[in-house]
């Protein structure tokens, strides 16, 4: 029978070995996925018109605008210079996500473009926000934004924000700008991941390591 320090001794070596092949292996766990086929089966998202006036909220994608990257053609989500009423005023239209829970290094993943309009700009805002709330000012901070001072992409172009947190949250669109000088966009295929810290592995494979020396225990 081995000695209880043998034992400890063979679990850590066994612990140490395996976490660097494990490290390496590591992969992002998706935590929200979605393409946008029907509005009206969406979960858990908020849409919040701050535009004044208040005009539609985002809405089904328009393929007689442009149809979607990939699967039916109005499988994506639009917002354009109606988020003020009648095309006049100031606008503030939000799409917000469910909640997500995040435990480390993350990413937000989506697709956009604008209509293809001279004369006309449009400004989207990627926001996140501790937290399981959907109140808009908690959404304080941005991750990037498009349009604005540069062009708005005219195809479709997949975007990448990362952010370092571990909780619960939330992420946000956000169009804004003047109702007569915006346009459309679209909005398609919103992906988030995560990734665990590699500390996270030291306590699974040590947790694993005790539950094989507790077995062994109860065996000899």
């Amino acid at each position: 029978m081995k000695s209880l320090h043998k034992l400890i001794a063979v679990a850590a070596i066994a612990v140490a070995a395996a976490l660097p092949a494990v490290s390496h292996a590591i992969e992002p766990i998706v935590v929200l996925n979605e393409d946008f086929n029907d509005i009206g089966t969406l979960d858990n998202w908020s849409l919040v018109n701050n535009s004044v006036p208040p005009g539609q909220a985002w809405s089904q994608g328009n393929p007689g605008v442009f149809p979607a990257p990939s699967g039916p053609p109005s499988s994506y989500l639009a917002a354009n210079y109606l988020s003020a009423q009648n095309g006049m005023g100031s606008i503030d239209n939000w799409l917000i996500t469910p909640v997500v829970t995040l435990i480390g290094p993350s990413e937000l993943s989506f697709f956009t473009r604008s209509a293809s309009a001279t004369g006309f700009g449009d400004t989207l805002e990627v926001r996140f926000s501790p937290g399981t709330g959907s109140d808009t000012g908690g959404f304080n901070t941005v991750l990037g934004i498009l349009g604005g001072i540069s062009d708005y992409p005219t195809v479709w172009q997949q975007v990448i924000s990362s952010i370092n947190y571990d909780g619960q949250g939330r992420f946000a669109f956000r169009y804004v700008g003047d109702a007569s000088a915006a346009n459309y966009i679209g909005l398609d295929a919103v992906v988030v991941t995560t990734v665990p810290e590699p500390g996270t592995y030291w306590m699974l494979l040590a947790g694993l390591g005790s539950l094989v020396l507790l077995r062994r225990r109860q065996i000899t």
